[in-house]
């Protein structure tokens, strides 16, 4: 079959890691068609790549429901107005990249109006909302995911799906450059050494930063030396700083703008809020514990809706509690903190996990960005 002229795309990611993942697609289309044209909903990864932004993607950064329906106006201005200028360009397809509560949406208007629409990340329909399934049916024309076992579930309600593995697992080595990432961080190679990751959203930093400080506190009192290093997503220092000295004004640690994965990869166990943080520790082959609060409305709502006894991606995907998570009202600095140096004391523990995420890894690199790509030239062609 002939090769397609680039064509123009519609896109919509929201937050940073949707940003993150759509910069990777587009990188990987407009190698294959080098004059693409892309517009829509986006943040600077898909600037890169050429991506027309007619709005930005941080205008989509809400968490949980409570958080959805005080900003729904503007979001429903927002997803109106992007319609109706999608339908007066026509492009080729559009493909909304997670933001399932915004996207899909969206893509039932735009099929219906007879454009091509391919969602990137099968919402967790195996952990909760269920029902969403029917809806993807009538919206979505194929969906690329990032899991093996997703494919199958949504083929039974009749949904094109392809897995085209987790980017991350492509991205991250698998052998942890353990050493080089000690020595960037100032960090000596017999140190004991633990990341706390407490969010990259200011709401869920709120809920969560107080108790991972003063459990970060605790540690240092029990095992003097321990090195604490504190990763801070963009824009939310200023924030950290105010709760390290409202909460843990003797703790002693490292803060890094940034430099997650260098933190992961340097750290001998992790405690880190939930969500893909636990899947980068499962690929950077780190012990952890996983810690989270939510606001008590969409803890209600979630506990009513979910299906699976863990929320962390690494159980979900060992289907079994690998790793420790401390949720709700069980996120507390001395059941945290012991649940790390319990970690800390476990060397076979550790080995056993890191030859557990080793296969997890293997599994979940396929090269993503050219697989994906092949998945949209073939709906494109269709």
């Amino acid at each position: 079959m002939a090769e397609l002229a680039a064509p123009q795309l519609g896109m919509v990611a929201g937050e940073a890691s949707g940003d993150l993942l759509a910069g990777m697609l587009l990188g990987a289309l407009r190698e294959r068609w080098p004059g693409l044209q892309s517009v829509g909903i986006g943040g600077p990864k898909m600037a890169e790549h050429g991506f027309q932004a007619w709005w930005p993607h941080h205008k989509l950064a809400v968490h949980g429901v409570v958080d959805a329906l005080r900003h729904y106006r503007e979001l429903y201005g927002i997803r109106s107005a992007l319609i109706e200028r999608l339908l007066a360009q026509r492009p080729r397809a559009f493909i909304g990249v997670d933001a399932p509560d915004f996207n899909l949406g969206l893509e039932l208007r735009l099929r219906r109006a007879g454009l091509r629409t391919i969602h990137f990340v099968c919402p967790s329909i195996w952990a909760w909302r269920g029902g969403r399934v029917k809806g993807m049916a009538r919206s979505c024309d194929h969906v690329l995911c990032l899991f093996p076992f997703e494919p199958e579930l949504l083929a039974r309600a009749g949904i094109s799906a392809t897995y085209v593995g987790h980017p991350l697992a492509d991205l991250i080595p698998l052998e942890v450059p353990r050493a080089a990432s000690r020595e960037a961080l100032g960090l000596a190679a017999g140190d004991a050494v633990v990341a706390v990751l407490p969010g990259s959203r200011a709401g869920e930093m709120r809920r969560i930063a107080p108790a991972f400080l003063q459990a970060a506190a605790l540690l240092q009192q029990r095992r003097p030396g321990l090195r604490i290093v504190l990763p801070v997503a963009h824009g939310l220092r200023p924030l950290l700083d105010a709760l390290h000295r409202e909460h843990a004004p003797g703790l002693d640690a490292q803060l890094l703008d940034g430099r997650s994965h260098e933190a992961l990869a340097a750290c001998d166990a992790t405690r880190i809020a939930s969500g893909t943080a636990t899947l980068e520790a499962a690929l950077f082959k780190r012990p952890m514990v996983i810690g989270y609060r939510v606001q008590w409305l969409n803890a209600q709502i979630w506990r009513a809706m979910g299906y699976l006894p863990w929320v962390g991606l690494p159980n979900i995907l060992a289907r079994e509690f690998l790793v420790p998570e401390l949720l709700q009202q069980h996120c507390q600095p001395a059941a945290l903190a012991d649940a790390v140096l319990a970690q800390l004391d476990d060397t076979a523990g550790a080995a056993r996990l890191a030859a557990r995420f080793t296969e997890m890894h293997q599994l979940l690199r396929r090269d993503t960005a050219r697989r994906a790509t092949d998945a949209i030239a073939q709906v494109l062609q269709a």
